[in-house]
């Protein structure tokens, strides 16, 4: 598998329960021309093995630049976007550039990682010289027929994938707009992407972006606010669009949940327009449980959709300490939840194809969340990391019809178990794999008898980092902090 860090790629052995780095490519090194030089394995090391409990920001960031240098909080933004195509070539962000990596000889990974691709600078390379300010990537994707698609802050992009500059395709949004999140694209190369006042929908023709109805194409406002607080960006959604319906499905919509202070669930219809509807589908509030409800109710991963299930997950602390305030996101990422209050809410939801309404079918306000969600259908359940006393760095698994906890890994207080609002899989043997703040860590479960922690709870579901599992978080594998979003 390919490992994508904030500093590096690697290419992981994983066969037979092994997790090993067999190559390596100092990513970032390179792209900056050594304004980030690569971080000392060792440094990694000792910063998972560490913990954030009884430290405050002035700590932390004195802790972080001893281990990771000055510019610390302007790694954080490398290696967000990645993604493989059929020839197993790796495109991913850095610096401000997006590069193709591969395999210098797929028969001997060991022989090492070269950098097939560039499109350095890709703003200017895109935009010209004469783009906007402060414009920034803010997804990758692939059309259906094997071309690479950016999203920027500004805009989308669809470019071949040898990355050269004279193929790109550039789409521009209103110079009001910005764009936080990735995108997603369906199987007619319909293009969903949502800036902080619209929700659109492009369409790849082959040869051009269109915006044109005739070609299947829409726009439609929806509720935005003001920016919160706790390092969400923008106004309006934080959610990459999810698609709801596919085949013969009778409803095939597009899912976000928008830039409400209390924000809601939002459902737009993909294609065409049922008669006596609008685009938006439905709405319905996200409460997540609260009473009273907070002042904020707001989220910067994708909604989870299963079916015609969708689950959201709160991201904004009721009580944000004046010590993070103003903070960058990497100290937020260390700090909340250990040494100061985390997120915590989740609410599953169904959506009626008869009615054409949503509805709550279950809220968590207990639950932290500090990862994307995932669900697993063989499990029929939603999980979710989080920091909660006493257990520390956990995953949860929610049932997914009732929304009671069916599973729970234990991580305690080591940073190696901040999952970093990054994404959690499990591969084919039940191995859970979590793209952490220190690099990708696989956890195996022992199969031997389990650590019981409540009564009231089936004690097969639980299960304890240092008792009962074997885990490996080689940070030799990756390098710093993985960030990604849907």
């Amino acid at each position: 598998m390919w490992g994508v860090g904030t500093d590096r790629v690697s290419y992981i052995n994983k066969a037979d329960n092994k997790w090993t780095a067999v190559a390596k490519y100092e990513a970032l090194a390179d792209a900056s021309k050594g304004s980030f030089p690569a971080i000392p394995d060792e440094n990694f090391s000792i910063f998972s093995e560490s913990s954030a409990v009884g430290m405050n920001a002035s700590s932390m960031d004195s802790f972080l630049k001893n281990l990771f240098g000055k510019n610390y909080s302007d790694r954080l933004l490398n290696g967000i976007y990645s993604l493989v195509d059929k020839d197993n070539v790796l495109y991913a962000n850095y610096n401000a550039s997006i590069f193709a990596f591969a395999l210098n000889d797929s028969n001997e990974p060991s022989k090492g990682i070269i950098k097939r691709y560039a499109l350095e600078d890709a703003v200017t390379a895109i935009h010209g010289t004469n783009h906007q300010a402060n414009t920034t990537i803010s997804g990758l994707s692939m059309t259906y027929d094997g071309h690479i698609v950016i999203t920027f802050s500004n805009g989308v992009a669809v470019i071949d994938r040898d990355l050269n500059a004279s193929s790109a395709f550039f789409y521009p949004f209103g110079d009001d707009e910005l764009v936080t999140n990735s995108l997603s694209i369906d199987e007619n190369n319909g293009i969903y992407v949502a800036s902080n006042t619209l929700m659109r929908k492009l369409v790849w023709t082959g040869t051009t972006l269109s915006d044109k109805s005739v070609d299947g194409a829409w726009s439609c406002p929806y509720t935005h606010s003001v920016v919160p607080p706790g390092g969400k960006r923008g106004n309006g959604t934080g959610t990459t669009p999810a698609l709801m319906g596919f085949g013969n499905d009778p409803d095939k919509l597009v899912v976000i949940t928008d830039g409400a202070k209390q924000m809601n669930l939002v459902a737009f219809w993909r294609d065409n327009i049922p008669t006596g509807s609008q685009r938006i589908a439905g709405q319905i509030p996200v409460t997540c449980g609260f009473s009273p409800l907070h002042e904020w109710i707001q989220t910067d991963s994708s909604v989870i959709v299963y079916g015609y299930g969708a689950f959201v997950a709160n991201e904004v602390p009721e009580i944000i300490s004046p010590d993070l305030e103003g903070q960058s996101l990497m100290l937020n990422l260390t700090l909340m939840g250990p040494a100061y209050p985390g997120p915590y809410g989740v609410e599953r939801f169904q959506w009626n194809t008869s009615t054409h309404q949503w509805s709550s079918v279950w809220a968590r306000s207990d639950v932290e969340t500090d990862s994307v969600p995932i669900h697993s259908q063989s499990g029929n359940m939603a999980l979710i990391g989080g920091y909660r006393s006493p257990y520390g760095w956990e995953v949860l698994g929610l049932d997914w019809d009732t929304g009671k906890t069916v599973h729970h890994t234990i991580f305690g207080d080591k940073n190696f178990g901040n999952i970093g609002f990054a994404l959690m899989e499990y591969l084919k043997n039940g191995d859970l794999v979590c793209n952490s703040i220190v690099g990708p860590i696989r956890i195996h479960y022992k199969p031997h008898p389990r650590l019981k922690i409540e009564n009231s709870v089936d004690p097969k579901t639980y299960f304890k980092v240092g008792d009962l599992l074997d885990y490996d978080y080689t940070v030799t594998n990756t390098g710093m902090w993985i960030l990604q979003g849907l």
